[in-house]
């Protein structure tokens, strides 16, 4: 490792963790202009392959003991191969803290589709921090199921007291609770949070939809995105009560660049079934209608299929440098760009356009000029 070397920890091992992992080795060593499918290529001088995995946490008992590399590859991670080459990392999967990260439901499906909680001793928090500042980790990445709130405070927590960053890819609210985004600025420790948007996902496609209809002056009456998919999210998420924060997310994605709040009885955004031949594809079915010109009405109908893991992983990667870009200049708390144009739960929402340029501005270090220019934009058109 050389002395750009990004140090990071994972929280599951799961398809996301798969991707984000045979992403770094797929782009190690390529050329920038060959690199599809990366939002950037240099980061504050750091490249995809700088990034290093060197402690992670699961509960499957088919991952513990097993180096990462391996591990992403074992049930009941369905993802796409796209880097069956991945090297040793010399990093061991280690037994994470159960708490409300397992749904009980999952038990009821075969082997091959679910979690097997291993049976191994769960470690404490200090046993977590231990760990983190023994590797040297500069961030915990969060990939824990939808609706694993204690277990996500427990990790943040541990990523507190062992001095380090923190990426929320879940729907637990970190980065969007003032509580937390305050502890974190207190230690100097950058936080990018919550809940992932993928690179060209449901959410991201469904605000693009939204934002383009409220710039061309048409009204939306009412909308709907109805996923589904076939690894273990989609399965965990057959678990209702899971679902709370998830959909809240979803849903304030979408709600952010509508020209008007839509009520609750005419936006229904969020996962809707779970059909396991699908894997870890994702078909999204997006409705839109309105009123046009005269009160003209339309409607729109997309379906949207992409591979969901992959998906989120070029997205982690840019999140992941952000991350460290914030360590070395010693910014602590939220990281307010990047976590609005990577996350669907940002702490402040704004436009994709404005997000984009906000983090453009955050990696060349103007963002906090840029952020005053925005701000004065908004207010000057009646927003916030």
């Amino acid at each position: 490792m050389h002395d750009k070397t990004i140090r990071i920890a994972i929280i599951g091992v799961g398809n996301c963790a798969s991707s984000l992992v045979q992403g770094i080795h797929y782009y190690r060593g390529r050329d920038p202009q060959d690199a599809i499918g990366l939002m950037h290529w240099d980061i504050g001088g750091y490249a995809p392959g700088d990034i290093e995995v060197v402690a992670a946490f699961d509960i499957d008992r088919r991952k513990l003991g097993r180096d990462v590399a391996e591990a992403i590859f074992a049930p009941p991670n369905c993802t796409t191969v796209f880097c069956a080459e991945v090297p040793p990392s010399g990093t061991l999967v280690r037994m994470g803290r159960v708490l409300d990260g397992y749904s009980e439901h999952m038990a009821e499906y075969p082997d091959a589709r679910t979690f097997l909680v291993a049976d191994a001793p769960q470690p404490d928090q200090a046993e977590v921090v231990r760990v983190l500042r023994e590797a040297r980790a500069d961030m915990v990445l969060n990939y824990l199921p939808v609706g694993s709130e204690e277990a996500t405070r427990f990790y943040a927590e541990c990523a507190l007291q062992a001095g380090c960053g923190f990426v929320n890819n879940m729907p637990v609210f970190i980065a969007s609770d003032p509580t937390w985004a305050k502890r974190f600025e207190a230690a100097g420790l950058p936080i990018i949070g919550d809940d992932i948007k993928a690179q060209l996902g449901a959410t991201i496609t469904h605000r693009a939809l939204t934002d383009l209809c409220r710039k061309r002056g048409v009204t939306i009456d009412r909308t709907y995105q109805l996923n589904t998919g076939g690894n273990t999210d989609f399965l965990n998420m057959l678990n209702l009560s899971r679902l709370k924060s998830k959909k809240r997310s979803k849903t304030e994605a979408v709600q952010s660049v509508a020209a008007i709040r839509f009520d609750d009885e005419n936006i229904h955004v969020g996962p809707s079934d779970y059909v396991a031949w699908q894997n870890d594809n994702k078909v999204c079915f997006l409705r839109l209608e309105g009123r046009m010109f005269g009160d003209v009405p339309f409607n729109l109908e997309l379906r949207l299929s992409v591979e969901d893991s992959p998906n989120s992983a070029g997205v982690a990667i840019d999140m992941i440098r952000c991350c460290k870009l914030a360590l070395d200049r010693g910014e602590g708390g939220v990281l307010y760009p990047p976590s609005a144009f990577f996350c669907k739960h940002p702490p402040v929402q704004y436009t994709d356009d404005d997000a984009y340029r906000l983090t453009e501005a955050f990696i060349d270090g103007t963002w906090k000029e840029k952020l005053a220019e925005v701000a004065a934009q908004r207010a000057a058109a009646g927003g916030t």
